[in-house]
């Protein structure tokens, strides 16, 4: 039997975060090991016990979401973090994104949808809510955003490349490194130097550049 995914419940509503905690409990491979009201309390609850998934809101408390969101994943690089929130501006969305985060759902999707981009994000992707992924390509093309220079694109091999419109694409690191003929331990390397290249610190944040430059329809 493998180890149940561990997960922190970041909301300052108390009612949410009991719901939201009998529900994730009801699946027999997650494990729900702590809470937070604030920002503050989610950056200190990752420091001391990292989990696989933390699940938060971006208008916290003390220290607002997106703050929270880059630190998280200073402390804990691996550690997938899925916005959950009544917000669906293109501001909040981008800002979200920017800051790391691997995935967006707002608070009146379904369970259902909740359990996919949960799966989506251990499985290696990012997921954002159907409803307001428009929001996110039409922000990215339309230079909403601090666009990274040309220069950083230029400083990208070709096989970097390859790597960032595969990951856009949606395909895991096995499938990936399948497909260009590489290891996987390589395909790894390669999405590490994106990011670093790019300034860019998720999945969601590459499918997003890739989607400006276009990739995804070459």
């Amino acid at each position: 039997m493998s180890e149940k995914k561990k997960i922190i419940i970041a909301q300052d509503h108390t009612i949410l975060r009991e719901g939201l905690k009998m529900l994730l409990s009801s699946n027999p491979e997650l494990a729900v090991v702590g809470e937070a009201q604030s920002g503050a309390e989610a950056v200190r609850s990752v420091k001391s016990h990292p989990p696989d998934l933390i699940l938060m809101d971006i208008a916290m408390p003390k220290q607002d979401g997106t703050r929270a969101i880059r630190e998280i994943k200073r402390l804990s690089p691996s550690t997938k973090v899925l916005v959950l929130t009544v917000h669906k501006t293109e501001d909040h969305i981008l800002g979200a994104l920017r800051s790391g985060a691997d995935g967006y759902i707002l608070k009146e999707a379904t369970y259902e949808e909740l359990a996919v981009a949960i799966e989506d994000l251990f499985a290696g992707k990012s997921y954002i809510s159907p409803s307001i992924s428009g929001k996110v390509i039409e922000g990215y093309l339309e230079g909403r955003r601090n666009v990274k220079s040309s220069s950083s694109w230029e400083a990208l091999t070709q096989r970097e490349r390859q790597v960032l419109k595969m990951v856009a694409k949606g395909n895991r690191n096995k499938e990936i490194a399948g497909n260009l003929a590489i290891s996987v331990k390589t395909v790894e390397k390669h999405r590490a130097n994106l990011m670093r290249k790019l300034d860019l610190h998720s999945a969601s944040s590459l499918t997003a550049f890739a989607i400006e430059k276009r990739l995804t329809v070459k």
